[in-house]
């Protein structure tokens, strides 16, 4: 159970950009958390990203700037650097993890405990699963293997999410799926995307109706990754 309920809803969004400071704007009106995955080898760089013919920009916040931004949220961490993970050996991996997390773990006043595969395709196998679950202080793992379950899941170092924020119509009708469910048994509904991806066709208002729509359940229970993975 969640806090006493069956239900639950957490979001997940990767890469720590500026973006995240509208996107918890919106999540705070409506009483939503989520977990934000950061490089922390990253902070305070600015680049821009080329999605579909469209130029949107990809600006990380400066480190200071990183504990009052996420304040209410999960801090969590995504690598260094982002890297392809199964292309690194052992060694590395732990490194861009575990250095990551304790550099996170440190701006945020808080043990980070929460991680994100980076980079898209195939980022990750059952051999980077197990080095993080062995060399590291990460309690968890997600993928960006969406599977479209609200079931609970065995194995935490390759969670699958439910859905894909930019697959908005149907983040859409799963949202209206779980809420019409009756569980006598845990169902979580766990969204990913990176807030970025809002500004490439200007969704932020569709997506407010969305949180509009999916908050003030009483039979929900709405917290961070750690809050409902790990209790």
């Amino acid at each position: 159970m969640f806090g006493g309920k069956m239900k639950a809803i957490t979001f997940s969004y990767d890469d720590g950009v500026t973006q995240d400071k509208r996107f918890i704007e919106i999540l705070n009106r409506y009483g939503l958390k989520c977990t934000f995955n950061l490089n922390s080898g990253l902070l305070g760089t600015a680049n821009s990203l080329c999605i579909d013919g469209i130029t949107v920009a990809h600006c990380k916040p400066r480190p200071e700037e990183v504990r009052a931004i996420y304040e209410g949220h999960e801090i969590a961490g995504h690598t260094l650097t982002h890297p392809m993970l199964p292309a690194l050996d052992e060694k590395e991996i732990i490194r861009q993890v575990e250095q990551d997390r304790l550099c996170l773990s440190e701006l945020a006043g808080y043990e980070v405990v929460g991680f994100a595969y980076p980079c898209g395709g195939t980022n990750y196998d059952s051999r980077v699963s197990e080095i993080i679950r062995n060399n590291t202080g990460v309690k968890y793992c997600r993928t960006i293997v969406s599977n479209g379950s609200f079931d609970p899941q065995d194995n935490l170092y390759e969670f699958k999410p439910t859905v894909y924020h930019h697959e908005f119509d149907k983040m859409i009708e799963t949202g209206r799926k779980f809420l019409e469910l009756e569980a006598d048994t845990p169902k979580l509904l766990y969204i990913w995307g990176h807030s970025y991806e809002f500004d490439i066709y200007n969704r932020w208002a569709e997506f407010e109706e969305f949180c509009k729509l999916i908050s003030g359940r009483s039979d929900i229970f709405y917290g961070t990754n750690k809050e409902v993975l790990l209790g």
